[in-house]
């Protein structure tokens, strides 16, 4: 029995060039949706409103002193304010928004609680690398606002 012979015709090439390019669109396509549905890329509704008082902001807050930091111990996120002497602050008002940096599936807002050295918040964090978005005000009513990384090892 005798093979039949193929022969690759210009009709051929065509289909694998428009089968090929039709795989590279569709995955882009797919990556773009998903990169534009998990990130909002927002952090103000107007930024040219809010560049006209963040100089001041700035200074306000900066004259406070504070210096944050957050960490993981176990299952206790813990927010760590201090003054310039190093001495922990109680904030008027404290609220914090956990997330991670691309992607705002995973965002939440623990429930701080001050135990007179740090807030304290009962968090089950996954390990990988997490923004701690910090809202306070301090008790002469100068607002704070600072976003912390933090990873989280097993």
């Amino acid at each position: 029995m005798a093979r039949k012979e193929f022969k690759l015709t210009g009709w051929h090439v065509l289909g694998i060039f428009g089968g090929a390019f039709g795989i590279i669109i569709g995955v882009n396509i797919a990556l773009a949706v998903n990169a534009v549905s998990t990130f909002p890329g927002l952090e103000v509704a107007n930024s040219y409103v809010a560049s006209q008082t963040f100089d001041k902001r700035r200074e306000a807050q900066e004259a406070l002193g504070w210096t944050v930091e957050a960490r993981l111990e176990e299952d206790m996120l813990i927010l760590s304010i201090t003054d310039e002497d190093g001495r922990p602050v109680q904030a008027g008002k404290l609220t914090a928004t956990v997330g991670r940096p691309t992607n705002v599936s995973e965002d939440r807002e623990p429930e701080f609680a001050f135990n007179g050295h740090a807030y304290i918040a009962y968090e089950d964090l996954r390990p990988g690398n997490w923004d701690v978005w910090l809202k306070a005000t301090a008790l002469d009513g100068t607002p704070f606002e600072q976003r912390l990384e933090m990873t989280v090892t097993n």
